[in-house]
């Protein structure tokens, strides 16, 4: 029995489309006057800090730190102060409604219908905590946050290592073969099944690599009970 759902959310909620053709030219475009206008603060002084530690540049002023950033979102990497100041970029972009997160309804009426049962529902992406419930806060379908227990970015571990789902599981506190991995990427269902989780890969788009996972083309089609 599914006593709790983690869920991806590029590719999985919602399009890859979105996250590249959207949020991440937005921070590209915004990320260095933020750091410049507020590098002072603790919350974005931290982050600098950890880029510098990150890129083994303990010496790097505000403007090659910036820089660094900047390659970062070009070369797409997954590290987490990047992705913990992309959310504080995002934040003022969602407040200003320069844009909303995009949702697929089925991924809505699958939320929702699946919260009405009485099942936890987590998010589980390499976007920092906070870009996450931004995200759904400020959703096409409005403020989607009531429907979720929990947040995992990679500060919990990589997604394509079992020992971070491991950790995912002993957060939520039920057995692993009682939680369900939803995403579209097979490594991280791979590692997740590792883990001992059950998983349904998405498959929204023709064309896609698939593994030795359940295959649905929607939340409508995520089977709960085998």
């Amino acid at each position: 029995m599914i006593r709790a759902i983690v869920t991806d959310i590029e590719g999985t909620t919602g399009s890859i489309a979105f996250v590249h053709e959207v949020l991440f030219p937005y921070a590209r475009r915004h990320l260095g006057d933020f750091v410049r206008q507020h590098g002072n603060e603790p919350v974005v002084a931290e982050q600098v800090e950890a880029v510098r530690h990150l890129a083994d540049e303990p010496e790097a002023d505000l403007e090659r730190v910036i820089a660094i950033l900047e390659g970062w979102i070009d070369d797409d990497r997954k590290v987490t102060p990047l992705k913990a100041l992309q959310g504080l970029v995002w934040e003022r972009g969602y407040r200003n409604g320069d844009f909303t997160g995009h949702v697929y309804p089925d991924a809505v009426d699958g939320l929702q219908r699946w919260h009405q049962a009485g099942i936890a529902l987590y998010v589980y992406s390499s976007g920092s905590v906070q870009a996450q419930k931004l995200l759904f806060a400020h959703s096409d379908a409005g403020d989607l946050t009531s429907l979720f227990t929990g947040y995992f970015d990679t500060t919990t571990g990589p997604k394509r290592e079992m020992a971070s789902y491991r950790r995912i599981v002993e957060v939520i506190g039920e057995p692993a073969e009682s939680v369900l991995f939803l995403s579209d990427v097979v490594a991280e269902l791979d590692a997740a099944a590792e883990a001992g989780l059950r998983t349904v890969q998405l498959v929204r788009e023709p064309g896609m690599t698939t593994g030795a996972h359940f295959v649905a083309a929607n939340f409508d089609a995520v089977p709960l009970d085998g």
